[in-house]
């Protein structure tokens, strides 16, 4: 079988292999590495065989430990396994690997090798997490590209069958997972050459088996542990020749020849780079350059890092060497060096020793690329250059701008080497399909020309909302620039807004062409410009190009889509291709990437194609400039940290930034999404104040708090902005000579539209949507005069319903969750019942990633500087840190209730003190004004004790806030609460502490891209289950009833608000553990956000979310603690699951299955909702 030259990612290129080459995989997800479990299951799903004409079994665990756990049981007794992870989730496999490599058991395990979370997460690359594996006996192989990937998954599967030992086979993440490249595909026919059957059977036979039955993991003691520990000896000494050995034979197959240490520059080096992964791509193309230059330099790759082989490291290296800069993309803190650094100061010595080199260079070691930071050539020309230093700088960093401990070296940013590659570059806003597009395109050339291409995306960690850039390059030449583009021949900017934020024209070279998506025609748009942008397009003579891509993608129905249109502009004023060629292949791909959402999404996407042709404008632009100066990025008034730091991480200069201006710990102040006005709305809520009944459902609903309302004194509206509107309260009645305002947050509103669905009178128009861009400055205007309206007393409304709560300050504003976000509405609904005194500990996930991803965070302060105290530890041990917190919590009351007893009982302090503290002490906290109470007496107490020099006293001013009552919260999605944390979240509330849980259930893994969780319900199509889920949802809520004595309930925004506030309310004041699970509408399952609220409504008339509430405090007085809240179900699961993709796709691709699941899924419905019902008619004693 002929080899093609195909366009692949890392992920993509190794699944092609493991899938092939194993029997079993066990997946669970993290990104970057969850697309190979994905890849992995559909292939599986579709029914692919793998080298021996078996499809392999390809499931699903709790856990990375779990599905560690899994490999080694499905090793244990034969089968070819394999599983794939990152970061974290490596580290939870750990145990087992070191299980699995003593028991000398070949296998492979795929890492998209991930930054390990410490003072912050980052889900990007680097080598932290292989690192940390580096003791358990596993060998390590690195690939440095897509090409790489895909052989280097293939020999180390033949390897690890002749050798015994397990590999770890690992390369960046995102830098190399996601970069897309156009390789040499292997066929089954190479995997079969590479494979030894008679390995295999090897393996087979080694295998348990009742047949010919032997015991694995015995427990020894001192008299032979160590003894039988060294047996293994004499397979590591043989596993680097035999990892040559299958490089030689793949070379022989294939062409491209491997080494363990490979070396590239010139034959007489002076000067020579060490290092690992994509960076070595990078070097080497730095070594060109400086050595056609006149200079003598190198670099060196390791291949195979463990074991690591010094003979075959010393040969490789040229003899002239005087000295060497070994770089490690991680950091280890304490140590005399990164790891990889000091294996090659131990080898160098060692094989001077052994007679294998003749000299000891110079060595120095750095830090580089951490969290997937930049890694260019100018950064590689300066480590170069300090070499040349009589006493170069050791333990350097390259990137950073270390001006505290001052290690970081400086270097040249106008230094390039790029060169006859066609270079383009996209900003897209997320979940515009920018990225998913340009995937396309990259393809699309690679398949329709001859052209070598190139794909990287960069993004942050939000799925929605935050600007995207993705990286394009193509030409005739193998392309290796493991780095982003710095001088583009094509610039498109698909949002018009970031003409304001961020300077995208400084990258394109003089004469480009940049591409504009506007609202402004080719005659109206240049007057509409910022003054920078005009400069930069008269200066470098860019050919200027506009498109109105918002309004054809809402006049064929895509709302802001806008990807189809915007790549159909790049071809048609690109020219790279046949203008007909790449319309057709445009359409082809639109047919694959949305067939199965349906013939409408794909006829959409073609209309939007038709009509770009002819509306693509070229703007004859005048030589001078008019427009106006780009604002400030924060207000003149923004705390100094904002104005200093935050403001150049909004503007995409994050990288600028000196070590000093950062916080030590991770610590970061809140409040600061009120800064960062991101403008993504194309159309905003306008309020009429007539037609308007004061409900207040808009604001509850309002995903992102843009929406607020207040009733203030009339007298207030006398310096009202001549725009701003207002009403008499509805009813008056008590609240006479007071004004009424719903106001809009246009520059934070991201136009989800929730709140004009939700609204009782849309129909009398009481809200409506309209475009953003001419009504932003009138009403930035009227929103920062609302703003400063003093907030309503609390004493005039009821914050505990829906009318009163849309006056209480929400603590979690503008986060960036997707538009119309099913999980912020409760967010926000817990920081305004209970965050002024609330502790949360956020799980790993979508609700941590819009909870504190910088560079602007959501949770903020009250007027008096209180709000939530937030942090995320990990994804799998939520609930224990919030334990901790409540454990914490308790035993600081305690103490300070000691303190008290101390300082009333011993009478050394003022009588005035012990009266405060006797107060203190019985007071009730019940109610929020009588924690209101208890914080003003709190406060007189400190000024009292800040005057007091006894001991007693000065210890109970550090610990006299703990006499307020905290509410302790465990939140996070149903990846935690269903399977990872679910060990951790069942012995929390078990334990029957006063922790508050609150599970967002999208019923699926949404931040890792839509992977099934135990919450997915039966009959829906996830990641990880392509085939549709099987099987019926956990049952998570009657699980915790069991125990008896938890407050549990489930809530559903859409269905039932008074209901949900009143489960909030309620579980908050049972003192003892409680959880709420909320239905969270998610982009993931495939609807129309705007609609999500209504989707929930279906999930419950149907009976697939019944609402419930089960209070132990009723079970005391003799009354059944269950109360089921929503009627018996009203319309089918079927009419439910119709509006839903998740449901339609299995329906269009496998219409029997599709039919089977969803009578099922009704019979399970039926027989639920009859369940509680039958519950909670129980008679119950005291």
């Amino acid at each position: 079988m002929a080899r093609q030259m195909v366009p692949h990612n890392g992920n993509s290129a190794v699944a092609h292999v493991a899938h092939a080459t194993n029997e079993v995989i066990a997946i669970y997800p993290i990104t970057p590495s969850s697309d190979m479990g994905e890849i992995a299951d559909e292939k599986s799903a579709n029914g692919e065989k793998n080298i021996w004409g078996s499809v392999p079994i390809v499931s699903e665990l709790q856990s990375e430990a779990g599905a560690a756990g899994a490999c080694h049981g499905a090793l244990t007794t034969g089968a070819l396994t394999t599983t794939f992870t990152a970061s974290q989730g490596l580290l939870l496999m750990i145990p087992d690997m070191f299980k699995i490599a003593g028991e000398l058991t070949p296998t492979v395990f795929h890492i998209a090798a991930r930054a390990i979370a410490t003072h912050a997460l980052s889900i990007f690359g680097d080598h932290s997490d292989v690192m940390a594996a580096r003791s358990t006996g596993w060998a390590m192989l690195s690939s440095a590209s897509v090409q790489e990937a895909m052989d280097f998954a293939l020999i180390s599967q033949a390897a690890s069958l002749e050798s015994r030992i397990p590999f770890l086979h690992y390369f960046e993440g995102f830098r190399i997972s996601h970069e897309i490249q156009k390789i040499e595909e292997l066929t089954f026919d190479d995997m079969r050459s590479m494979i030894d059957d008679k390995l295999v059977n090897a393996h087979r036979q080694r295998a348990l088996n009742p047949e010919r039955p032997t015991i694995k993991g015995t427990s020894q003691n001192p008299d032979v542990f160590f003894t039988c520990r060294e047996t293994a000896n004499k397979y590591y000494n043989a596993c680097p020749a035999i990892v040559q050995k299958a490089m030689d034979k793949f070379a022989k197959l294939t062409g491209r020849q491997y080494r363990l240490f490979e070396y590239h520059g010139a034959d007489d080096a002076d000067r020579v780079v060490v290092i690992m992964g994509s960076g070595g791509e990078a070097v080497g193309e730095v070594v060109d350059y400086l050595n056609k230059k006149g200079e003598k330099v190198g670099v060196l790759c390791v291949k195979l890092f463990r074991p690591f082989d010094i003979k075959s490291f010393a040969y490789a290296l040229p003899k002239s060497v005087k000295s060497m800069v070994v770089l490690d993309r991680c950091k280890e803190p304490g140590s005399i060096g990164e790891p990889l650094y000091g294996d090659v100061r131990t080898a160098i010595s060692e094989a001077v020793q052994e007679g294998w080199y003749s000299h000891h260079p110079k060595i120095v070691g750095g830090r580089y690329g951490l969290g997937s930071a930049e890694f260019n050539p100018a950064m590689i020309k300066a480590v170069f250059d300090n070499l040349k230093a009589t006493d170069p700088k050791n333990h350097f960093s390259i990137g950073p701008n270390d001006d505290v401990t001052n290690l970081s070296l400086d270097y040249d940013r106008s230094f390039t080497l790029e060169d006859g590659v066609y270079q383009a570059m996209f900003y897209g806003l997320g979940s515009d399909g920018t990225v998913g597009a340009n995937k396309n395109t990259i393809k699309i050339i690679g398949e329709e020309t001859e052209n070598y291409t190139q794909g990287y995306f960069v993004y942050d960690s939000k799925k929605a909302g935050a600007i995207t850039v993705s990286h394009l390059r193509f030409g005739k030449n193998l392309i290796r620039k493991p780095y982003l583009i710095e001088t583009a021949d094509f610039v498109a900017c698909h949002n018009f807004s970031f003409l304001e934020k961020y300077d995208m024209l400084k990258h394109i070279k003089k004469g480009g062409t940049f591409l504009l998506t506007s609202p402004f025609n080719k005659h109206d748009v240049w007057d509409n410009m910022p003054d920078r942008v005009q400069k930069q397009i008269i200066d470098k003579e860019l050919k200027f190009y506009v498109i109105d891509a918002i309004s054809i993608a809402e006049g064929v129905g895509l709302g802001a889509r806008i990807n189809s249109i915007m790549q159909t502009a790049f071809f048609k004023i690109s020219k790279v291709i046949d203008e007909k060629i790449a319309i057709d292949a445009i359409k082809d791909a639109i047919k694959k990437t949305y067939g199965k959402k349906g013939e409408k999404i794909v006829a959409m996407n073609v209309s939007a194609v038709d009509m770009t042709i002819e509306k693509i404008e070229q703007v004859d632009y005048p030589k001078e400039v008019t427009g106006k100066p780009v604002p400030p990025v924060v207000p003149a008034d923004a705390p100094a940290f904002v104005k200093n730091t935050t403001a150049k991480l909004m503007s995409g200069e994050g990288e600028s930034l000196k070590v000093s201006e950062f916080p030590e710990d991770g610590t970061w102040p809140v409040s600061t999404t009120q800064y960062e006005k991101r403008n993504i709305a194309v159309n905003i809520p306008v309020w009429d104040k007539d037609a308007c009944v004061q409900c207040g459902k808009c604001v509850m609903v309002c995903p992102h708090a843009a929406i607020r309302s207040k009733i203030y004194p009339k007298d207030i509206l006398k310096n009202a902005p001549a725009n701003f509107k207002s009403s008499d309260p509805k009813p008056a009645k008590g609240l006479e000579g007071y004004a009424y305002t719903l106001q809009v947050a246009a520059e934070d509103c991201t136009g989800c539209a929730t709140c004009v669905v939700n609204c009782p009178a849309k129909e009398k128009g009481a809200i409506k949507m309209e475009p953003q861009l001419p009504l932003r400055d009138q009403e930035r205007e009227n929103y920062d005069f609302f703003l400063n309206i003093p907030d309503p007393n609390p004493e005039l409304y009821n914050p505990s319903v829906m009318k009163g709560i849309q006056y209480v300050k929400p603590l979690f504003e503008y986060s960036g969750a997707c538009a119309g976000c099913g999980e912020t509405a409760y967010v926000k609904m817990l920081s305004q019942l209970f965050g002024d005194r609330a502790i949360i500990a956020n799980a790993t996930g979508c609700s941590s990633i819009y909870g504190g991803n910088l560079p602007t965070t959501p949770y903020c302060q009250r007027a008096d500087g209180r709000g939530p105290a937030w942090t995320n530890s990990l994804f799998e041990d939520n609930a224990e840190v919030a334990y901790g917190m409540r454990l914490s919590v308790d035993k600081q009351f305690q103490y300070a209730m000691e303190l008290a007893d101390n300082i009333i009982s011993n009478g050394g302090c003022s009588q005035e003190v012990k009266n405060i503290l006797t107060e203190i002490r019985s007071a009730d906290q019940s109610s929020h004004l009588a924690i209101e109470k208890q914080r003003s007496r709190v406060i007189e107490l400190k000024k009292h004790l800040a005057k007091c020099n006894c001991k007693e006293c000065i210890n109970l001013l550090h610990v006299a806030d703990n006499f307020i009552k905290k509410s302790v919260w465990a939140l996070g999605g149903d990846g935690w609460a269903y399977d990872i944390g679910y060990g951790g979240l069942d012995h929390v509330l078990a334990c029957g502490r006063n922790v508050n849980i609150l599970v967002l259930d999208t019923e699926v893994y949404s931040n890792t891209g839509g992977q099934a969780s135990k919450a997915t319900p039966i009959g829906a199509v996830a990641k990880f289950a392509a085939g549709g889920k099987p099987l019926g949802k956990k049952d998570l809520g009657l699980m915790s009833m069991s125990y008896g004595y938890i407050y549990v309930a489930t809530v559903a925004l859409g269905a039932d608000p008074s209901q949900a506030m009143k489960a909030f309310i309620e579980a908050e004041s049972y003192d003892g553990p409680s959880i709420i699970i909320a239905y969270s509408h998610c982009i993931a399952h495939g609807i129309d956000m705007s609609k999500g609220l209504e989707e929930q409504k279906k999930a419950v008339n149907s009976g697939h979310f019944p609402l419930y509430r089960f209070d132990p405090r009723k079970a005391l007085d003799g009354q059944n603690p269950l109360t089921v809240d929503s009627k018996p179900p009203s319309i089918s699961i079927e009419e439910y699951v119709k509006g839903e993709n998740r449901y339609r796709i299995l329906e269009k691709s496998r219409p029997e299955e599709a039919r089977r699941l969803i009578a099922k899924a009704q019979s399970l419905a039926n027989r639920k909702y009859n369940l509680y019902r039958q519950i909670s008619e129980m008679k119950c004693e005291k």
